[in-house]
């Protein structure tokens, strides 16, 4: 987790952001001066209490907007670590019970001068809670005090949390809900009041993905003016909202009932290494192995076999989308650092255990020079662009490419290559047998992330992959056919 870098100080309210980035979440630490509140945190406690010690403030106070869906909680472990009261929605059954407060709507939790409001907004889950944080003893005028909003995965930045992720037949009753609940936070709370929400900053606890402007800290006032549920009624609120929604990563499902019980501590205990031997007996076994390499050092040589997830903020979301929950995993890097950030950042969805780990250039000795791209162990893929791609479809001497494109479904219908061929990151390993492994495939996705990850399975699979390293962007720029939906 990183520090978003900005901090913002109004009257003695000191509000600092966590950014989650590739999760899309934000989490927030709000003090007065020398009390602080922890709302929504992530796994690792230990960013709020460097935080906190930085800022010479106490913790006193951890708040749980809804259980979580994308990521396992910190709020339990960093309640443990300070002895700060811990407030979570009333009506969710957690298996700790003893350790934390149940919070009903109009329920204050105090800390120092600042004074917590939980507002009831079910809609993301049937269990919701918004929390107004402002001093106690300020008014509500705008030069009463400071105000803000902690609004979770109800009031987001030009959209609203999808209501989707507790299964189709509650979706529709909690959009009718979350409307409402939207509607109550934009009518009732002041215009000036700052908004800091959990989702909603590329991540898919988002009903749709995030539009215009989302760098700053917007008001009530101003989603008034722009948010979907302030400009459309009930009926067409829910229908828009249920009416495209996005895909939901494969491991949600086991988030919020490891949120029940009370996630423990993150483990980085040092991975047992392994040698060249077992490196292989890993590929060839049950375990995946991810390779964290920049991607187009990857298609420059790399152990068929081996999933190509680079190191960066996409990492978490997709490793635990398209690497099954209960496999074992082994993580390839060039050196030890690169591991231990891959495992900080999966660790925020519970996969920080590993059976092993591996280093590019001592487990698996690299050739050197042109002998790389030869080695008889070694798979290796061309990189190319969509102008690459348009020059091969307008030979009219050879056949036209094979193409697949793994962009989600959404994008998808937005616009796509003629005749490609669709079959979306995840769903890709179920649908292997499709894949042609005679003639060359030109894999693209959307920025080149999901095509690198795309391009390694067709590697270990036998087939031939191009992989194109370019943005969907420069493909509109080109001359290939691209149809759009009802087109």
């Amino acid at each position: 987790m990183s520090n978003a870098g900005f901090t913002r100080k109004a009257a003695a309210m000191t509000t600092v952001t966590f950014d989650a980035p590739g999760l899309g979440d934000r989490s927030y630490l709000i003090s007065d001066g020398e009390v602080g509140v922890v709302v929504d945190p992530q796994r690792d406690p230990f960013p709020y209490l460097q935080e906190a010690e930085k800022l010479g403030v106490s913790i006193t106070a951890v708040l749980e907007t809804h259980v979580h869906n994308d990521y396992l909680s910190g709020g339990l472990a960093l309640s443990r670590a300070t002895g700060a009261t811990y407030a979570i929605p009333a009506g969710e059954p957690m298996s700790f019970s003893e350790e934390f407060r149940a919070l009903d709507d109009g329920d204050t939790v105090a800390a120092g001068r600042l004074e917590a409001t939980a507002i009831a907004t079910a809609g993301h889950t049937a269990h919701h809670l918004a929390y107004l944080v402002k001093f106690a003893d300020g008014g509500d005028d705008e030069e009463g005090g400071e105000h803000v909003v902690c609004t979770g995965g109800s009031l987001l930045v030009n959209a609203t949390g999808r209501t989707d992720l507790l299964g189709l037949a509650l979706a529709e009753p909690l959009a009718h809900s979350q409307w409402r609940s939207v509607r109550r936070l934009l009518t009732t709370l002041p215009k000036h009041a700052r908004i800091l929400p959990t989702h909603g900053f590329g991540s898919f606890c988002s009903a749709t993905p995030t539009q215009g402007d989302v760098t700053g800290v917007p008001t009530i006032g101003r989603e008034l003016e722009q948010n979907p549920a302030a400009l459309l009624d009930e009926e067409d609120f829910v229908a828009t909202l249920l009416g495209d929604p996005l895909p939901i990563p494969a491991y949600y499902r086991h988030m919020a009932p490891l949120n029940r019980k009370g996630p423990a501590l993150p483990s980085f205990a040092p991975a047992p290494e392994l040698d060249a031997d077992a490196l292989e007996d890993a590929i060839r076994g049950a375990e995946w192995v991810v390779d964290l390499r920049q991607r187009r050092e990857f298609a420059a040589g790399h152990l068929p076999g081996t999933l190509n997830l680079e190191l960066g903020v996409n990492l978490t979301t997709y490793l635990g989308w398209i690497v099954p929950w209960e496999s074992n995993l082994v993580l390839v890097a060039n050196d030890p650092a690169e591991i231990d950030e891959a495992r900080r950042l999966i660790a925020r969805i519970g996969r920080d255990e590993l059976s092993g780990a591996a280093l590019w250039g001592t487990t698996v000795p690299v050739p050197s020079g042109p002998k790389f791209a030869k080695s008889s162990r070694l798979n290796s893929y061309p990189v190319a662009s969509f102008s690459d791609l348009a020059e091969a479809w307008s030979d009219r001497k050879a056949p036209g490419p094979q193409v697949l494109d793994v962009r989600h479904s959404h994008e998808w219908r937005a616009g796509h290559l003629s005749g490609a061929r669709h079959l979306p990151l995840p769903e890709l390993v179920g649908h292997r047998a499709e894949v042609p492994t005679t003639v060359p495939v030109w894999v693209h996705c959307g920025a080149g992330f999901r095509a690198a990850a795309a391009a390694s399975l067709l590697s270990g699979w036998g087939a031939s992959p191009i992989f194109i390293d370019d943005t969907w962007a420069n493909a509109e720029e080109t001359d290939l056919p691209i149809v759009k939906q009802g087109h």
